[in-house]
Order: structure tokens, then C-alpha cells, then sequence
């Protein structure tokens, strides 16, 4: 009986096999050009797609089909006959609709864009009117349960990808290879994430809540960096907004109010979709090179809501690393009015270029929506999120829990998934690939074995004017990344001053509802202290201006710095912290064309080189929007686009522990990104500081000037190092990235897609003559002291970035205080980066 029902199934795997239906070809008009947006779909079914705009489809099914049809306005609908299952580089030739040219408008070039001439253009106000009477926003409060599947596939595979040495012993994985129904590639999966939520929201208080239920992935389980990489990856839209953010882009929605100005609209045709009329608008691009897509959607002919929507990102968008953005949403009919959101299909082609055989990596997700719930209040406390949650069984649910709450069960390859990987981590060469790709990540070396990692080793090597060549070593405890106590040190040393540096800090979270921790180290170093405006807290951090191997003018006005830290932080509010630390520092030049002296009465000779002090820091910060990834003493930031709001008070004292002055300094730091809709993204900052009482040029607050030739927000590249010193302040920096916005325009740019960055800064501070009068001691070395307080010192700077796809330049031009000593004019800047 068995062996009958395996009989059984063997030949209905065979069949089911045999079922599929996999075509893909060209499509041309009799003037052999392509036509893009055409219709194609299986005869008598409403599996179809559209092709792109080199007149390129690919169309699978799951059933079996024995004809295609193509159509699209002004031509004559062709059907073919598929005499096999699977029908590659076919050609197709649409003649055009003579008795209908008259009647029909021939969807090329420019599209009218008044609603007068073009019917598409009503309809699309209709939805403008509406979209706020649409999905979830008509109701006060909702809540419905949410299941997420992300998949991320190896693409292109073929017998040189299979045979190639870096595969050689894993030869295994290519039994789970299949075709991508959407682009007709081989693609082998490597990665599954699975997460079961349910969402709460309230419309009148304008806060949402997500509670995870259960995650779970293949041979990553409980990697969190992995988890949030891939929902900052993913994260969630609305296709009625005006923009919609994919990898940090913000992509014109067709939907925008702004979507005339950038999409010809035409209207295609009407159907009957689940009882409800409907009409299918098919929209494209009207320029080449912007964030912008192509496609078509349904929308229902009396509450203009969508039904289906198909975005398809522009192959000439400027964006990099992705070659192909595939959109589907589908929305679910309550009743005769509600339009809501039931299934959303993305796909992601990450390549290294756009070329059509060029090898990547598939990101697929996956969203279903289910069990709505509307107008059921909740208290407004219950949206406040803690400062600490983490629920470990949320990460290892069981079998049983998956196929309870899946939404839609796993195919035969996303099941094959978790075998492979958990066959793959068994594989030493798949463990050593995993290492490498672990260290470029983190910058560690891990030692489990011993719970230390060794690093960061981008940090072993190093160069100033002082120092000479310096090496690094250096480590930390590593447990796991959610360590309640982690310990880190190093060890430097020059080879011009022949001296050894080194430094150890420690800290150790009590608490995790209020992440209570306590902190402290030592550090004995060279470093480059006029290198930002507000100081840093971390005992081992170390500015790039103290390791610049090569600068515009030497960079000699180095401190040696011996500094003793001790203290503690809170944060007893999510986003919103607190810290309250006492230091020791001794402060001198560590080189001798670099004075720190000042006029101290009390010494020999009247002069002091070497400052003592004891200082008190008391500060607060606000991260409004941040998300963090972790639970421990260390944690990382999610997100990016929030804004940072810091304020510190610190206090010394004379005389404890031989302290040498008396002052206060207050010190406030506003950075805020803005993303600026299809223009890009904004940022700016905002510095401003005090310090009351009379100190040495070590205390002052030195305009951070930037003499490398790396481009360093919220420093100044035409400014030396000390070239401005101050004990009042107030500083702006503005920096806006267009994406392309502007290159895009023009012509004989466009095809690089380049992207044009402005900036201007300028400060404004002042100088004590008390201070200037402590710190003139006669020293031949010493700088002038000079405060930009007659006018604001400005610079502004044109840059283009995305060359190569990683490199950025930036020209800088000094605005003023020209007779200045060895003023700079003009400077080159530039940065490395991968970015989207």
C-alpha cells in the first residue's frame, strides 16, 4: 500500500512539474521598435504582466496554458499559440488597429496632462479626493494581524556559478534552484525571515503599535542585526503618499499630486474585478534617470480606491546596487466602501551594475493582512513604547506556532531553505566565507572561544606629524552582543616620538528597564583635541584629524592627553537619557611647534605648559524617532533619519586633585535630516556654547577645522586646525544631497547618474580679553588668537557624488577673513561610500 501511494506521489510530482507554463520574449511594433507597457496574458486566466521599456516580458503560471495574448492600445490583440510548456526568447510583432486609429490614443511619447483631453487625469484627481476617505484612515482606531516572509535568492545561476571553486564542497545548495516568475532568472534561495505581528493603531492620537509574536529565519536565529537590517530594508508604505521610501530614496508615487508633473497617465481599460467596476490606468515616466516607476493599477469607479496597483522601478532610476524594483499590492473589499490593503509583493534585484546577464541577489517579501478590527479605543498609554522589551521566546517559537499563524503556508523552496542553511553551517568553508564577511562588517576578529574579539582593525595603522607611523593593537570582551558588561583596551605605539600609548574602559549595565549603566576608563594619548565643537564622553574615542596620513598643511598642533573617567547614564524614557561623569585630565603639547602654555603666577618661571584639571559633565539627550537594535550595555542604532538633541553642562573645580581653574561651559548640539520629498534629503546642524570664567587655550572651544582631505560633516576643510578659538559660539551647517534630482535634467550627464550636493557652514564666536590675556605668554610657537566676531566666517562647497557609484568629491571655497595667515581659498575634499 506504501509503495502505491509513493507510486502516487511520484507521478503526481512529475505532473505537477509538467503544469507550469514559463514564456518570455520581445515585443515590437512593423517599425521593429519595442513597445513597451504591452498587455501580455494567459488566455482565459488574469495571470499576466506588462512589458518593460525595451518591450521585454517574462510570464510564469503555475497551470497550464496553451495560448498568450498581447495587446495594447492602437494595435490589433495577438494571440499565440504555445506549442511547449516553456517558451523563451519569443518575438512578437503587433500590427496596428487601423479602424481604430481615429478612436484610440497610441500610448508613446507625452501624454496630455489636463483632465480635459485625458480621462486619466480625471480619474487620478478622483483618487486625490478620496485617498483620505481610503484604507484605514476613515476609521478612528484599527488593529488587524500582519504576517511577513522576506526570502533573499542567489540569481543568474548557471554551470559556470555551479562549477565555480568558490562553491566547491557545497555543490549541495544548487538542488534548491528554480526561475523567478516575474523575471525569468534562475535563482537559488539562501535566506528566509518569517515574522507574525499584530498592529494597533489610533488615527486621533496618531501612534501605532506593533507587537511581534514570533520571528524566525534560516541559520540566523536570534541575529538581530540581520532582523533589523532587513525591516529598515523593507520597511513598510502607504502607495497613497506622495513619496514612497525604498533604500533610502524617496521614489514619486503615481498616486502623488506631484505624479502629473512626472508620469503620463493613459487609460487602458475597464473590467469587473470581485463585483466591482473598475478601470486600469497604465502610467510611465516622463524622464529617464529619477526615482520613478512604471506600471499599471485598478481603481474602483465610485470610491476611487485601488483595488490592484503594479509598480515597476525605472531602470534608469539612480539608484545603485539595485537593478530591478518589482512592486504588487492587492486590496481587499470589506464592503461596498472599504478598499483595504490583503496582500503586498516586493521584489529586489541587487547587482553590482544593470547589465541584463549580470549575476545578484534576489530580496523577495512578502505581507499579508488579516483579522481587521476597527473603532475599538485603547488608552493612549498602552501606545507608549518601553525603553527596554525583549521576549527571547518571540525568537524560538515551535513548529506548531508557524502553522497556526502563517498566513500563507511555505513553498517546496523556502522549506528546503532551513534545511540547506542548516546543513551549510556544518560546511568549515561556508563557516570561513561567514568569518570573513563577519570581520569586514564588525571590523573584529572574534575568538569565541576565549569570548574576545580583537580589533577594530581598521585601526592598526595610523600617521600624523608627531607620532610618525603608529601601530594599534587592541580587543574587547565578547560574550554575545547583548553582553551586560564588556571591557576594552588597546595598545599604540609612534615610531618618530618612540612612545607607547594605551587605554582601558569598562561598563556594565544594572538595570535594562532603565538601562542604568555605570562606565569608566583611562586613556594616555596623542590626540587632535580642536577637532569638533562638542566634546565627545567616550574615553577611547580618537578623532580621523588625529590619524590623517596625509593633510593640507602639517598637522603638528597635537595634545598629549592623560584622562581618567568615571561615571554613569540613564535613560529613563525611551529616547531621552541622561549622564552625570567626573574626569581628570592632564593636558600638554606634544610637539614642539605647538604651544599650550598660559600665564600662571604661582609657577617658576611665571608660565605653566602642563594643564590640570578636574571637570564635572552633566548632559542630556533626545533622539526623537531612533530606533536601537540590542538589549545590553552596547546597542546600535536601526535607523538613521532622526534628529539628535544634546545639551552638557560641565563644571571645574580648582584645587581637587591639584585642579588648576574654575569655569562652566554650556554646550548645545541640534542635528536634523530632512527628507525633502523628490529633492532629497536636507541636513542640518546647529552648535552653540558658552564657557563662563577664565581658562587656558586647552578649555577653549576651537572652530573644528578639517586639514585632511576627507569630507567631515560639521567641520570646516578650508580652516587650519586653531586658526579660530573661542569661549562663545554659534555654528550652522546646511548640506543638501539631490539624488540626481539636477543631473538627471542634464543631457549629456543624465546616463552617469551623478548626484549634486550643496553645502554651507559658518560660525560666528568671540574671544575674552581675559582669555587672550592668560594664554599671550611670548612662547615663539604659540598661534594667534583670533575669534571670527566681526563677521560670520563662512564657506560654501559644490560636490558630486555617486561617481563610481562610491565616491564623492567635493569642491570648498572659503567665503571671507582672507588676511588670515596661509588662508586657504579653495580645497578638494572627498569620501568613500556605499550607498543606495
Amino acid at each position: 500500500m506504501n509503495f502505491k501511494l509513493l507510486l502516487f506521489f511520484f507521478f503526481f510530482g512529475i505532473l505537477f512539474g509538467f503544469s507550469q507554463t514559463k514564456v518570455s520574449g520581445l515585443v515590437f511594433d512593423e517599425n521593429n521598435e519595442p513597445v513597451a507597457f504591452a498587455n501580455v496574458i494567459f488566455k482565459g486566466s488574469t495571470e499576466g504582466t506588462i512589458t518593460n521599456e525595451d518591450g521585454r516580458f517574462y510570464l510564469e503560471s503555475e497551470n497550464t496554458w496553451d495560448t498568450v495574448i498581447i495587446s495594447f492600445l492602437g494595435y490589433e490583440i495577438k494571440e499565440i499559440v504555445l506549442d511547449k510548456k516553456v517558451n523563451y526568447d519569443l518575438r512578437f510583432i503587433l500590427k496596428e488597429e487601423a479602424s481604430a486609429l481615429d478612436e484610440v490614443v497610441i500610448v508613446s511619447g507625452k501624454q496630455s496632462k489636463k483632465a480635459s483631453e485625458n480621462p486619466a487625469i480625471r480619474i487620478l484627481k478622483k483618487i486625490w479626493e478620496r485617498k483620505r476617505q481610503n484604507g484605514l484612515s476613515q476609521f478612528k482606531q484599527y488593529e488587524y494581524d500582519k504576517y511577513e516572509k522576506v526570502e533573499f535568492d542567489l540569481n543568474t545561476i548557471d554551470s559556470a556559478l555551479i562549477k565555480s571553486k568558490l562553491f566547491r564542497g557545497m555543490e549541495f545548495v544548487f538542488e534548491e534552484v528554480d526561475t523567478s516568475s516575474v523575471t525569468g532568472k534562475t535563482y537559488l534561495p539562501i535566506f528566509i525571515n518569517e515574522a507574525v505581528s499584530t498592529v494597533y493603531g489610533d488615527n486621533q492620537l496618531n501612534k501605532e503599535k506593533e507587537d511581534l509574536k514570533g520571528n524566525k529565519n534560516s541559520g540566523f536565529n536570534n541575529n538581530q542585526v540581520i532582523i533589523d537590517f532587513i525591516d529598515d530594508l523593507y520597511a513598510d508604505f502607504d502607495v497613497y503618499e506622495n513619496y514612497l521610501k525604498f533604500f533610502d530614496k524617496s521614489f514619486v508615487s503615481p498616486l502623488s499630486r506631484t505624479g502629473i508633473q512626472t508620469y503620463n497617465y493613459v487609460l487602458s481599460d475597464s473590467a469587473f474585478i470581485d463585483n466591482k467596476w473598475c478601470y486600469n490606468i497604465i502610467y510611465y515616466p516622463r524622464r529617464k534617470n529619477e526615482l520613478t516607476f512604471k506600471g499599471d493599477f485598478w481603481v474602483n469607479d465610485s470610491t476611487y480606491a485601488i483595488k490592484d496597483i503594479n509598480l515597476q522601478a525605472s531602470k534608469s532610476a539612480n539608484i545603485n546596487w539595485v537593478k530591478e524594483i518589482y512592486i504588487e499590492q492587492e486590496f481587499e473589499v470589506l464592503n461596498d466602501s472599504v478598499f483595504l490593503i490583503k496582500r503586498d509583493y516586493m521584489l529586489s534585484d541587487f547587482a553590482l551594475n544593470k547589465k541584463e546577464k549580470s549575476r545578484g541577489v534576489y530580496g523577495k517579501r512578502t505581507t499579508l493582512y488579516e483579522n481587521y478590527v476597527f473603532d475599538e479605543p485603547k488608552e493612549e498609554s498602552f501606545y507608549d513604547e518601553e525603553v527596554y522589551f525583549f521576549d527571547e521566546d518571540v525568537y524560538n517559537r515551535d513548529d506548531e506556532f508557524w502553522e497556526q499563524n502563517r498566513l500563507e503556508s511555505l513553498n517546496k523552496d523556502e522549506k528546503g531553505v532551513y534545511k540547506m542553511l542548516d546543513t551549510l553551517k556544518t560546511v568549515k568553508k561556508f563557516k570561513r566565507l561567514y568569518n570573513i564577511g563577519s570581520i569586514l562588517a564588525s571590523g573584529y576578529v572574534e575568538f569565541p572561544s576565549i569570548n574576545f574579539d580583537y580589533g577594530p582593525i581598521f585601526s592598526t595603522f595610523g600617521y600624523n606629524d608627531v607620532e610618525g607611523l603608529r601601530l594599534r593593537t587592541g580587543g574587547r570582551t565578547y560574550f554575545s552582543r547583548n553582553d551586560l558588561w564588556r571591557l576594552e583596551g588597546f595598545v599604540a605605539y609612534g615610531f618618530k616620538d618612540e612612545k607607547f600609548k594605551y587605554g582601558i574602559s569598562g561598563k556594565w549595565l544594572l538595570n535594562k528597564k532603565s538601562r542604568f549603566i555605570l562606565f569608566g576608563g583611562h586613556r594616555r594619548d596623542v590626540e587632535q583635541i580642536g577637532a569638533s565643537l562638542t566634546s565627545s564622553t567616550d574615553v577611547l574615542g580618537r578623532s580621523l584629524a588625529s590619524n590623517a596620513v596625509f593633510t593640507a598643511g602639517t598637522n603638528d598642533k597635537l595634545t598629549s592627553l592623560n584622562l581618567t573617567t568615571i561615571g554613569f547614564e540613564m535613560e529613563p524614557v525611551r529616547n531621552f537619557g541622561f549622564r552625570l561623569n567626573a574626569s581628570y585630565r592632564t593636558l600638554e603639547s606634544a610637539s614642539p611647534t605647538f604651544s599650550l602654555d598660559y600665564n600662571d603666577p604661582s609657577a617658576p618661571n611665571g608660565v605653566s605648559s602642563e594643564l590640570k584639571q578636574f571637570e564635572t559633565r552633566f548632559s542630556l539627550a533626545y533622539y526623537p524617532k531612533r530606533q536601537m537594535t540590542g538589549y545590553g550595555v552596547e546597542r546600535k542604532e536601526k535607523n538613521e533619519n532622526f534628529a539628535r538633541l544634546f545639551t552638557q553642562v560641565s563644571q571645574g573645580i580648582e584645587g581637587v586633585m591639584n585642579s588648576d581653574f574654575d569655569y562652566t561651559k554650556v554646550q548645545f548640539s541640534y542635528i536634523q535630516p530632512w527628507q525633502v520629498g523628490g529633492f532629497g534629503r536636507l541636513t542640518t546642524s546647529l552648535e552653540a556654547g558658552k564657557t563662563f570664567g577664565e581658562v587656558p587655550l586647552g578649555l577653549l572651544s576651537v572652530v573644528p577645522g578639517n586639514q585632511t582631505y576627507f569630507s567631515i560633516y560639521n567641520t570646516f576643510p578650508q580652516l587650519d586646525f586653531y586658526e579660530f578659538v573661542t569661549d562663545t559660539y554659534t555654528s550652522m551647517h546646511i548640506e543638501h544631497n539631490f539624488n540626481g534630482r539636477l543631473f538627471s535634467r542634464i543631457p549629456f550627464l543624465k546616463k552617469y547618474n551623478l548626484r549634486f550636493v550643496l553645502g554651507l557652514r559658518g560660525v560666528w564666536g568671540d574671544l575674552s580679553d581675559e582669555n587672550i590675556a592668560l594664554n599671550t605668554t611670548g612662547n615663539p610657537v604659540e598661534i594667534p588668537l583670533i575669534a571670527p566676531n566681526s563677521r560670520i566666517y563662512y564657506e560654501y562647497s559644490f560636490g558630486v557624488a555617486n561617481i563610481f557609484k562610491i565616491l564623492r568629491i567635493d569642491f570648498n571655497f572659503r567665503g571671507n577673513y582672507f588676511d588670515n595667515t596661509d588662508a586657504r581659498r579653495f580645497g578638494i575634499t572627498g569620501s568613500f561610500g556605499f550607498y543606495f
